[in-house]
């Protein structure tokens, strides 16, 4: 028998959100961790709890924001991804307040909260267990032709709108007790924010067309009869999933709620052999530090190196896309400086940071906003905004501890990010030395710290950040060193791990490091079939690395990441991480 308690935790943005926490009655650092589904609560886990019948495992499960007893506008949050981020906040409270490591967790979820796991186990790459996930809704049933575009203009015309679910008891399970429960359930929420539906769906299109950056050991329980979600589309999850050690069972005749039909004992008993096995062998944590070599990133790589046939109906829409951007595109200032710098180039990047549409014309100005609002271009000011985040918190705890903050930058650009930190701290003790390989950059970053007033503590050099000895010329004693937007350009590892191995040495003990990554990119194509790279002025061809595998590379350095923020399209991550040893 477990103890029940009611609980709340501190999210990310400071919202108390409710969970409930099942404690066994010898003491145990083993837990299951519970995602309920949309419109539900954790109380509704109750039965399944006692039904899996593993005495020796703590259970915790929250009541999502919006539902339950946690607080916010019913069935509403302000983004999926703060979904998914709460996710992750939720299984670090576990983790640091009960003291259960990360590898002694396992994750079981059903339908929405299926996806919501599965995009922080994609997004965040956390080392647990292993998941068990029941009927993903990775594809919600719509029944209405052009669903989602439709639900996309909605959006975009009243902002915040809800819809009623059409899902009822009945829908869900065959068991009259708890059809009867669910529909007079006073918790239950039955309306749903436009922007969670739309989050969902595109969450659940990154999962599939990417489920092998997830390494876990995975459980996919579906329902065969299941009238909400498509069974196809968790078929396809599952066939991309990227570990050896995973299984996916069908229940013929269930219903959408597979934990609690008539003969749930089946999927739960299911479940329990899974998690029963998961501690009966060896944590199973795959090492990535040489997906560079070998590895479906690189597969991808290479895929995209080569060149398409000239005449096949993608090399023709490429071809004629890159000629329309090279003569009409050029009409955009953002365009014109792409071709003339390269499209990653430091200049490109700090117009993009502005976010001001320039351009010959107004049907030049109109394509640069366009280009600008391109998925990769937000994620960037996004990304520079997650950096300043982290970054800023990093300074003030440095502060708060009476220490000097001294920054480093190996490959900064313009460094606009670091500026705009430094100043917000005015008058305090921060100072920074930013390097780049580029004089271009270098001089228009000088120019800008000195718009910015801080050419006295802001210091630019030319600098390699893959070169050893290079590094080792850093003489500044930084606490803080930062390595953004430049992993993301080279496809090797070995550089990589140069760099990482010299920003070790040449910080303080217990320094940070705030490092960047893009584990994925919904126009990764796009961009190595049209845009050019400043490297060599050819086509601009990136190696995803899976956030998994950043993450090793960085703790092979020598350091043990702490935090995390990522765009809501899950395109590109910012990552503090902490110099032990």
């Amino acid at each position: 028998m477990h103890a029940v308690s009611e609980n709340t935790f501190r999210s990310w943005d400071e919202i108390e959100l409710f969970y409930r926490f099942w404690k066994p009655q010898k003491k145990s650092n083993k837990a299951v961790i519970l995602f309920h589904r949309g419109h539900e609560h954790s109380g509704r886990w109750q039965d399944v709890i006692e039904k899996l019948n593993l005495p020796d495992f703590n259970f915790f499960a929250w009541d999502a924001r919006g539902h339950g007893r946690s607080p916010g506008e019913r069935g509403y949050a302000e983004s999926f991804g703060g979904i998914v981020k709460d996710v992750d906040t939720f299984v670090r409270h576990v983790s640091e307040e009960y003291g259960i490591p990360y590898k002694n967790i396992v994750v079981m979820a059903h339908s929405v909260g299926s996806v919501a796991v599965g995009a922080w186990a994609h997004d965040y790459a956390p080392p647990i267990r292993g998941l068990v996930l029941g009927s993903p809704a990775l594809r919600v049933r719509l029944y209405v032709p052009f669903a989602v575009p439709g639900l996309r203009l909605l959006q975009k015309i009243r902002g915040k709108a809800f819809i009623s679910s059409y899902v009822k008891g009945r829908l869900l399970t065959h068991d009259p007790e708890k059809i009867r429960s669910y529909d007079e359930d006073p918790l239950i929420t039955p309306n749903i924010a436009v922007n969670i539906l739309l989050g969902l769906y595109d969450a659940g299109t990154r999962l599939i067309r990417d489920a092998g950056a997830i390494t876990l050991p995975v459980l996919v329980l579906t329902s065969g009869a299941d009238f909400v979600v498509k069974q196809s589309a968790q078929r396809s999850f599952y066939n991309g999933l990227g570990n050896l050690r995973k299984e996916m069972q069908t229940f013929p005749g269930f219903f959408h709620d597979t934990f609690n039909e008539k003969d749930s004992h089946l999927p739960i008993a299911k479940a329990r052999m899974f998690i029963q096995d998961l501690f009966e062998r060896p944590s199973d944590q795959q090492d990535l530090s040489g997906a560079d070599a070998a590895g479906y990133t690189r597969r991808e790589h290479e895929k995209l190196s080569e060149p398409l046939p000239f005449f096949s109906p993608k090399g023709i829409g490429f071809a004629v896309t890159r000629f329309l951007m090279k003569k009409v595109g050029c009409l955009s200032g953002g365009i014109r400086i792409g071709w003339k710098y390269g499209f990653d180039a430091g200049t490109m990047l700090d117009y993009v940071y502005r976010n001001r549409a320039t351009g010959i014309t107004p049907l030049g100005r109109f394509i640069d906003r366009q280009y600008l609002d391109s998925p990769g271009w937000v994620g960037i000011r996004q990304r520079k905004f997650n950096l300043e985040k982290l970054l800023n918190r990093t300074i003030q705890d440095l502060l708060a501890n009476d220490r000097d903050v001294r920054i480093v930058d190996v490959a900064t650009g313009h460094g606009r990010y670091v500026l705009d930190a430094i100043k917000s701290h005015g008058g305090k003790p921060v100072s920074a030395l930013l390097r780049d390989y580029s004089d271009v950059n270098i001089d228009a970053g000088v120019k800008l710290a000195k718009e910015y007033g801080l050419g006295d503590v802001v210091a630019y050099r030319q600098g390699n950040a893959f070169e050893k000895s290079s590094l080792a010329e850093i003489d500044n004693s930084p606490n803080i060193g930062i390595v953004s937007g430049l992993f993301e350009l080279f496809p090797d590892n070995t550089s990589v791990r140069e760099t990482l191995n010299g920003l070790y040495a040449a910080l303080e003990k217990d320094g940070y490091l705030i490092y960047t990554n893009q584990p994925w990119h919904p126009q990764l194509e796009f961009i190595a079939r049209v845009l050019t790279s400043h490297k060599d002025g050819k086509s601009w061809v990136m190696r995803r690395r899976t956030q998994q595998e950043m993450d090793q590379l960085v703790e092979n350095a020598g350091f043990r990441k702490v935090a995390m923020e990522i765009d809501e399209e899950g395109i590109f991550s910012v990552s503090l991480a902490r110099k032990i040893g």
